[in-house]
């Protein structure tokens, strides 16, 4: 089990957590809980390998993506109380995950032939199209449209692994690197209080108030 494959299991297990705790606050019952923590953790693998027509789908191919799920619910409900307070604890996990999968996303979409600017994007529907359609489903405002720099510094990683990958650099240091960039840009987006520019008013708007 090489180390990629490691750090995205544990990934899927954190967003899975992630997943099941928004479920349970919604008073979801067990079979919600699961399907919340589902496609929390594998959402935007399938839908990144629905869009470039990628067979079999990354759970069906995989089933320790499915066991590991069923753990993380079933680890859930056995520790919810402790689990809960841990948001720093939960927060770096959910960090490195997003890092992984952007890497993974990416590399999927190249090994397809993507265009790179593509299979960027594929790195960031991977990374973050799970939680968005977590928080549609429980009827939340998803994270990504409304606070804190999430889908960009996914962005910023898929860029960061194209970049190391086109100067030929050890595959070691080309993982490393686009994981890094993400988790150090989530981790000053969220310390400053970082986030993207909103739209409210315009030059019009300007005008008429004066």
């Amino acid at each position: 089990m090489n180390l990629i494959y490691t750090l995205d299991i544990l990934g899927t297990f954190a967003f899975a957590i992630s997943g099941a705790l928004v479920a349970s606050k919604k008073k979801f019952d067990l079979f919600g809980v699961i399907i919340i923590a589902f496609v929390t953790a594998v959402g935007g693998g399938m839908i990144r390998d629905v869009l470039i027509n990628a067979h079999p789908i990354n759970w069906i191919a995989d089933l320790n993506y499915i066991w590991t799920i069923l753990l993380a619910v079933v680890f859930t409900f056995l520790f919810k109380s402790k689990i809960a307070p841990l948001s720093k604890t939960m927060f770096l996990f959910d960090t490195i995950g997003l890092g992984v999968f952007t890497l993974l996303g990416v590399q999927k979409g190249l090994v397809f032939n993507l265009h790179p600017f593509v299979a960027v994007v594929m790195g960031m529907v991977s990374a973050v199209m799970g939680g968005v359609t977590r928080d549609i489903l429980t009827n939340n405002v998803p994270l990504i449209f409304k606070k804190e720099i999430y889908a960009m510094a996914s962005l910023a990683g898929g860029a960061t692994y194209l970049t190391a990958s086109y100067f030929n650099l050890p595959d070691n240091i080309q993982f490393s690197a686009t994981i890094m960039v993400v988790i150090v840009i989530r981790l000053i987006a969220v310390k400053y209080k970082l986030r993207l520019p909103q739209i409210k008013d315009d030059l019009f708007t300007k005008k008429n108030r004066g």
